[in-house]
């Protein structure tokens, strides 16, 4: 069985040609960066780049908060496929402080329907893949995306801004073995394959932000979901039968406290990641308009977003005036295409940033949720900044800075145009 794989893997190392002026050519590949998770597609790559460039390999394995990663484990099988060198970063914080802190004063949804946060992690991937591929002296950056998502875009787009000189391998894109070609091959090459063989996994990607699935029964559109799916998240129905209040505190837009008890911002996230957990927070069934044009079908599970995003919202809305708020939201929208687009580098992106920084300084309070079987619920509002007074938003009251007698010449002048243009239209279809 392996020589009809080797004989395809060698036809298709020899055959593509260049498309973009980033791309390999296989005749100058000296050293390459391989973005390492430990599964099977970067372990099949690691030596499969290795004989087929004649390459040496250097991998580099980024923590953004994955739960449940032996890095030591993933370190020692590299270096046992035959990697010179491998590196391990822990990226918690940068992630949380510098992509994760943007994307909550963004408010940063995709498609109305989910929290960005694989579209937040590539960005820093490949911003540290270009750091340590300069470090240890590679020329090529390889990473195991395919031709049909989208991380392959924000990847690439990262590296071909922040490192001109390096270039790119994408093998899953060219070579075109599938799952069981590549256990064929794994086991032809003494490489370790996780969690066996029988049943194909669904596809993963996790962060301190969420989690995603794809493949399998998820590809059908009638199936409605499987409950060996949700790896992170207590479904609904199994979810306590007590609601759980919680209280999150913000200051300039920023989460600093969880029921009172400052903590920083890592682990503040997944203390609410875990209460999200217990009461099936989090789960979101999209169906997703990918930048490279295919519809997809995607299961979210994303308790820390699904509770601190709704929070950030309610208390922005309460201290901004309504002009803010309605300006704000297409500026949300905007940064969250970019994002999920691949464009974290585009200037624009960094532009709205500045905006959402300077609205975000009056986002100070305290916000109170209800959690119950799934769902998340704004309770309690309380800050120094709101534009709100209870005296005057009263009906038991009468006077003061709203004075109710000046409302009959403001509803004239305010429906004047309307007026006017209603009785225009009605006497040109009499």
């Amino acid at each position: 069985m392996s020589e009809p794989i080797q004989t395809e893997v060698h036809r298709i190392a020899a055959a593509p040609a260049r498309t973009a002026s980033y791309e390999a050519d296989p005749a100058e590949v000296r050293r390459v960066l391989l973005l390492y998770s430990g599964g099977l597609d970067t372990s099949v790559m690691l030596k499969w780049i290795a004989d087929e460039y004649g390459a040496e390999v250097v991998c580099l394995t980024v923590n953004l908060g994955q739960p449940g990663e032996d890095y030591d484990a993933v370190r020692d099988k590299a270096l046992r496929i035959g990697a010179i060198d491998t590196h391990v970063v822990d990226a918690r914080e940068e992630f949380a402080e510098q992509y994760i802190k943007p994307a909550i004063k963004a408010n940063a949804l995709y498609g109305g329907g989910y929290p960005l946060f694989t579209a937040l992690g590539r960005p820093l991937i490949a911003k540290l893949a270009v750091e340590y591929a300069r470090r240890t002296g590679c020329d090529t950056i390889a990473h195991g995306c395919t031709g049909k998502g989208n991380d392959q875009v924000r990847i690439e787009t990262t590296i071909a801004t922040l490192g001109p000189e390096l270039k790119v391998i994408a093998p899953v894109r060219s070579w075109q073995m599938g799952r069981e070609e590549e256990i064929a091959y794994a086991r032809e090459h003494g490489i370790p394959v996780k969690g066996g063989t029988e049943v194909a996994p669904y596809s993963i990607d996790d962060n301190l932000w969420g989690r995603s699935s794809e493949g399998r029964w998820i590809e059908d559109l009638s199936h409605a979901p499987e409950d060996d799916v949700f790896q992170l998240v207590t479904r609904p129905e199994l979810a306590p039968d007590e609601a759980e209040l919680v209280e999150l505190e913000f200051e300039a837009g920023v989460p600093v406290a969880l029921n009172g008890e400052r903590l920083g911002l890592v682990e503040l996230l997944e203390r609410v990641a875990e209460i999200g957990c217990k009461h099936g927070v989090g789960i979101v069934d999209h169906i997703e308009d990918r930048i490279v044009g295919l519809k997809v079908r995607d299961i979210y599970e994303v308790p820390a977003a699904a509770i601190v995003l709704p929070a950030h919202q309610e208390l922005e809305h309460l201290v901004g005036t309504i002009h803010q708020n309605q300006f704000k939201t297409g500026l949300d929208q905007k940064w969250g295409y970019l994002v999920y687009a691949g464009l974290w580098w585009e200037p624009l992106r960094s532009d709205i940033d500045a905006y959402q920084d300077r609205v975000n300084e009056q986002v100070t309070g305290k916000i109170g949720l209800k959690l119950y079987k799934g769902s998340v619920r704004v309770v309690t509002r309380e800050s120094p900044n709101a534009v709100y007074d209870a005296t005057l938003a009263s009906f038991a009251e009468s006077g003061g800075l709203f004075s109710q007698t000046a409302s009959p010449g403001f509803i004239e002048l305010w429906s004047l145009q309307s007026r006017m243009a209603h009785q225009l239209r009605e006497r040109d279809e009499s």
